[in-house]
């Protein structure tokens, strides 16, 4: 997956009584530390206010048509404040900015405490804050209080403020392909699209006659399944699949991929039984599987509110998410459970390459040799952030949490891909989760990115979030 960081908008918070060295010299080491961590930046002309910087009303005017002429080019604003700064000013300038501000107030050195040099931006930090919440403007402030761009602790903040700009600029233009009914017997992932419509949310959603009738129009020997086969070959272990089972997964791969592009889908939910295994003898696991791995989200089982939640762990973290069952208890181990899915795990998230398998549980209805595509392997040892969302009386309402996943070992004959998770409380955790109504599914990412994630929900999207 590559993961593209956010474009900074530079904002530089002036007290005009204050030396003018301070924003030079602000201007030059936030331009050089974001340019070296990654990121791209736009920085006002030096010219077009004192010294670059906002410390008027007139100046705040002057930026805020600075960011309305650059709009879409950055996802975030860095308001930095060398000294002091205006409080006033920086609402003018910054009350319409659309995009997650993280306020950054320098440190005063200890022995450059007098009027000459004294900065006091950890006291104009708290105005800037209290004004902004006077004009109901969210932000981001991180600790320590003040830090200085050169210091390992702001690089720390910045990549914390990446992934929370990721998320909220990500969720507000998300687009999600709904392929298939919800299964009538899986009340547990219904959904209010018109919930989803109203935090920025567009769900489409597409009959799965409709993919039928695109995979009959394809033939094995067109060139996008020819390239498919020959990707799919490497990526799982194929060996004892039906020749006609591999060819239907290949040509539902293409057309997944082409409605993907033709209709800018972010992620996608798709019914994967039992008409799948009836008429085409395949289950769409590994397909999934793939697409996680791709970094475009897919839940099964038309979990949209999974999808949605696997859409933004994998933005806060830039690494593939997956949906999973709360499948089985751990012995006794009253911290441990089994996360499971018949296959959807992203190569990435395994322990090594997926075997193809028939679904040992669904034969038990459809029949043997009629749902070949299950992708069976284990989970990799590691750290992980957890979660899930549903709708209620218009809301989007979701739980957040993290825990480890270990190198318990899990009998062979088990199906499918699983792993053993560990996380604390893991009994209270499940009774809140139950009692809440929230879905038997849970979505997982590598790492700790509780906290953006929680920052982007609660202070810019406005979400409902219950941490587990």
């Amino acid at each position: 997956m590559k993961v593209e960081k956010t474009t900074f908008a530079l904002f530089f918070g002036n007290r005009g009584f204050f030396p003018a060295s301070v924003m030079a010299e602000a201007r030059k080491e936030l331009t050089d530390v974001l340019t070296k961590l990654g990121h791209k930046i736009l920085l006002l002309d030096e010219k077009a206010t004192r010294y670059g910087a906002v410390g008027t009303v007139q100046e705040g005017k002057i930026y805020a048509e600075f960011l309305r002429k650059n709009r879409g080019k950055f996802g975030g604003v860095i308001l930095s404040l060398p000294n002091f700064g205006d409080e006033t000013a920086a609402v003018e300038a910054l009350k319409d900015a659309g995009v997650p501000i993280f306020i950054q107030a320098y440190p005063d050195e200890f022995d450059k405490m007098a009027p000459a040099f004294r900065r006091d931006s950890f006291c104009g930090k708290f105005s800037i804050m209290d004004v902004f919440c006077q004009y109901g403007i969210p932000f981001t402030a991180l600790k320590p209080h003040t830090v200085h761009p050169k210091s390992p602790t702001f690089a720390e903040n910045i990549d914390c403020f990446d992934r929370i700009c990721r998320v909220v600029n990500g969720m507000r233009k998300m687009i999600l392909g709904a392929i298939g009914a919800r299964v009538t017997a899986f009340k547990t992932v219904r959904i209010d699209e018109l919930a989803l419509q109203k935090k920025g949310i567009t769900m489409e959603t597409f009959d799965l006659l409709y993919v039928y009738y695109r995979m009959q129009n394809l033939k094995t020997s067109d060139k996008k399944v020819v390239t498919k086969a020959k990707f799919f070959s490497s990526y799982a272990d194929w060996k004892g699949v039906p020749k006609k089972a591999f060819e239907n997964i290949l040509k539902l791969s293409v057309v997944i991929d082409d409605m993907i592009e033709e209709y800018g889908l972010d992620a996608i939910a798709i019914r994967c039984w039992e008409e799948m295994q009836k008429i085409l003898g395949i289950s769409p696991c590994v397909i999934l599987s793939e697409l996680n791995n791709r970094g475009i989200p897919a839940a099964c089982e038309v979990d949209v509110g999974n999808a949605v939640t696997m859409f933004a762990l994998n933005k806060a973290s830039g690494k593939p998410a997956t949906c999973l069952d709360w499948n089985n208890n751990y012995g006794e181990e009253e911290n441990k459970c089994i996360l499971f899915h018949c296959g959807p795990v992203p190569a990435d998230m395994m322990t090594c390459k997926g075997k193809i398998t028939d679904h040992f549980i669904l034969a038990n209805s459809v029949g043997k040799g009629c749902g070949y595509g299950c992708s069976s392997g284990r989970i990799k040892p590691g750290p992980f952030t957890f979660g899930s969302m549903m709708t209620l009386d218009g809301e989007l309402e979701f739980y957040l949490g993290k825990g480890k996943c270990t190198d318990d070992p899990i009998p062979d004959d088990f199906f499918g891909c699983g792993g053993v998770a560990e996380i604390e409380n893991l009994q209270d955790v499940l009774q809140t989760i139950g009692y809440k109504g929230h879905r038997h599914h849970t979505s997982l990412t590598s790492g700790y990115v509780l906290s953006p994630v929680k920052e982007a929900f609660e202070r810019y999207l406005g979400y409902k979030v219950l941490m587990v």
